[in-house]
């Protein structure tokens, strides 16, 4: 079974969203049988990275709000990251562009590494307010997961993974993606938002009792594998 995630680490909610389906898999009995494939998606590609800027002194900024209301927006996220088990800390975070960060997702990727460089990157950029978009810092990062350091650093220093990062974006908008996280089973149901828990769990369980259907038996006479007839 196929699960694709288009997200962007620069969204509270993906980090939420990832902890609610991975709880959903602990409880799902085929979880072995469900692969992850994460997407990239750019909530503001014309962010322009500031290392001395807050996401807080953004967001006051941009959105003409006072630092006090700003917060009480922010503690909601923060309570229902708690609830997921996430120490999220939303305001200290350094205002940083994403692009790069999804070409390292999309390295990563071709290793089978892209749970892993997912949660390090969401961690990295909400709890140790870390500047995703510096080469050092990814670096580091994907080096943490058993990643190559000097493929990294090339990587990063060069274009690629660009044009599949476009590819991503360029599906999500055509599927009719307006929001992340955004959650696609087997190309077939789709759940917006990080919901909850139990909401991924019925999903999972109804696209598998879709694809494995359980067989129907009708008794009636017969012969069984012992040479008994009745």
């Amino acid at each position: 079974m196929q699960v694709k995630i288009w997200s962007d680490v620069r969204c509270p909610f993906c980090y939420i969203g990832k902890k609610k389906l991975e709880a959903a898999l602990e409880k799902f009995p085929q979880r072995d049988e469900v692969e992850i494939i994460w997407k990239s998606f750019q909530l503001d590609p014309s962010l322009k990275t500031d290392a001395s800027s807050s996401t807080l002194e953004y967001f006051v900024k941009t959105k003409g709000v006072s630092e006090e209301q700003a917060r009480q927006m922010f503690s909601g996220a923060a309570n229902m990251a708690k609830e997921a088990g996430i120490n999220l800390n939303i305001e200290k975070g350094i205002l940083a562009n994403s692009f790069m960060a999804h070409r390292l997702i999309q390295l990563a990727k071709t290793k089978d590494l892209g749970n892993e460089i997912e949660e390090v990157l969401f961690k990295a950029h909400f709890e140790e307010a870390k500047n995703i978009d510096d080469i050092e810092v990814l670096v580091q990062l994907a080096e943490s997961i058993g990643m190559e350091t000097e493929e990294v650093r090339d990587t990063l220093k060069s274009d690629a993974f660009a044009y599949e990062v476009k590819q991503d974006e360029m599906e999500a908008r055509n599927i009719g993606v307006r929001g992340v996280p955004f959650f696609v089973f087997e190309d077939k149901y789709a759940i917006s938002g990080a919901q909850p828990t139990e909401a991924f769990l019925q999903t999972l369980e109804k696209v598998w009792e879709e694809r494995n259907p359980e067989l129907k038996i009708s008794e009636g006479d017969s012969c069984s594998t012992d040479g008994t007839c009745d």
